[in-house]
């Protein structure tokens, strides 16, 4: 029985393929470069050219595949879930989002601010993912990781360059999941029958500052990283590059999103413990994991 991890590059996709390798499971990989995937996942996985944009490219991917962990940019009208179906896919686990259970409102769009309108954005499309695969009528769990700690991957150009990280609202507070955590539960989803129909919103311990974060980064490094504080204006003119996509869009809902509750956006659950009977991995726990980025 194959398993078909699709966004198997990326950091939750890398996770979840090694704990199906280390679990005997026989994996496919689906990535748009297969040759850059080669060299981020174990020696032995398939890995097969496949872009949820090319059709042309799902037969192949698709073919005797029974699970699929679906990767959340999914387009939820584009075909790929039914086309699965149709070929043979029986489970799916769904890499959604946090965003997926924020509640409706009925405020007009034109009359949200920009951060408003990208949570109601991210909730949508989540949540279609999610709807489309329970149309399908096959099996299905959903895991959604709260705020990603890889996020601080951001800071690392300047951690190696300058050893420091230039950000407004150093006492902004998130509870940050480790990745692991939330591809150890998509891999039990994937290979035991314990999670038919279950949502799961996964998160770390607790919050911790962005000011915490950077001290305990500096820690896994053995050195002191500087926080140097910038005002929402300087961080606005310093960010800002259209090339890289971040553009004044991005900016206009990034930089409020830092100084808003976000503890009570995302707050920190039980559920990791409660299905593993272990805390979750704490950020020092990441930051010794991802030590090499910042390095």
């Amino acid at each position: 029985m194959t398993t078909l991890v699709t966004g198997a590059s990326g950091r939750i996709g890398r996770w979840v393929v090694r704990g199906l390798v280390g679990a005997g499971a026989r994996v496919r990989a689906m990535s748009r470069d297969p040759e850059a995937a080669r060299a981020l996942l174990p020696a032995g996985v398939e890995i097969v050219p496949g872009d949820f944009t090319r059709p042309e490219t799902w037969s192949a991917a698709l073919d005797g595949v029974r699970r699929v962990h679906l990767f959340p940019r999914v387009d939820p009208e584009g075909g790929f879930v039914r086309r699965a179906v149709e070929a043979g896919t029986r489970r799916f686990v769904v890499h959604s989002a946090v965003a997926a259970g924020f509640a409706e409102g009925g405020t007009p769009t034109s009359a949200l601010s920009p951060l408003e309108r990208h949570l109601a954005h991210e909730r949508d499309w989540h949540r279609g993912v999610e709807r489309s695969v329970e149309a399908t009528g096959v099996e299905w769990t959903h895991v959604r990781p709260g705020l990603p700690a890889n996020w601080a991957l951001g800071w690392a150009d300047g951690i190696r360059g300058a050893g420091e990280v230039r950000s407004p609202h150093p006492g902004s507070a998130s509870v940050v999941v480790h990745e692991a955590d939330v591809a150890e539960i998509a891999v039990s989803a994937l290979l035991t029958d314990d999670h038919f129909g279950a949502t799961y919103t996964i998160t770390g311990p607790g919050p911790i500052t962005q000011a915490e974060q950077v001290r305990t980064i500096g820690a896994a490094l053995g050195r002191e990283i500087r926080f140097v504080e910038l005002t929402p204006e300087q961080a606005r003119a310093e960010w800002h590059d259209p090339a890289g996509g971040i553009d004044d869009d991005v900016l206009d809902w990034l930089i409020p999103l830092l100084a808003s509750p976000l503890v009570d956006i995302v707050p920190a659950t039980t559920t990791y413990e409660e299905i593993t009977g272990r805390p979750p991995r704490t950020f020092a726990q990441w930051a010794h994991d991802n030590v090499a980025d910042f390095q």
